[in-house]
């Protein structure tokens, strides 16, 4: 048991650091971040700035809500539809063959969508769904007090 709340706390934890990494550059690069968006090629183009301007905050929301450990019911249910999200957006693209960088961590350059980047968001995903697991599935201890 002792081990379960080390690793919820630790994937908690790092899981908000990342969405809070994430997030930042695209807040500070609306633009950047509309134009990778828009490579995707999935969005409607009337929906592409819409969400390169609210996505990010999200994502800051939800990772600084994770670091705090408050609202982890909400937190950790969007956490995972957007990492599901954006590992099928990834896949999607790579498989398409498309060239374009990922927009992940920096929208104004960054790295292309391979394999590796898809690999990395299985791995957060992984995580994720621990946390998803932790919150929703596995009953937290009950304190146990002297008076019977």
């Amino acid at each position: 048991m002792k081990l379960h709340r080390v690793l919820f706390v630790i994937f908690r934890l790092i899981l908000g650091a990342v969405f809070l990494l994430a997030g930042v550059p695209k807040i500070l690069h609306p633009a950047a971040f509309a134009e990778a968006l828009y490579n995707y090629q999935i969005l409607p183009d009337i929906f592409v700035n819409i969400v390169a301007v609210v996505m990010p905050w999200v994502e800051v929301i939800v990772g600084g809500l994770l670091v705090v450990g408050v609202w982890m019911e909400g937190a950790v249910l969007i956490y995972n539809f957007l990492v599901i999200s954006f590992t099928c957006a990834l896949a999607f693209n790579l498989a398409r063959g498309l060239n374009i960088n990922c927009g992940c961590f920096s929208p104004t350059g960054g790295e292309a969508i391979n394999m590796g980047t898809i690999l990395r968001d299985v791995l957060i995903l992984c995580l994720s769904l621990y946390l998803f697991y932790a919150v929703y599935f596995r009953k937290p201890e009950k304190s146990k007090s002297p008076n019977p």
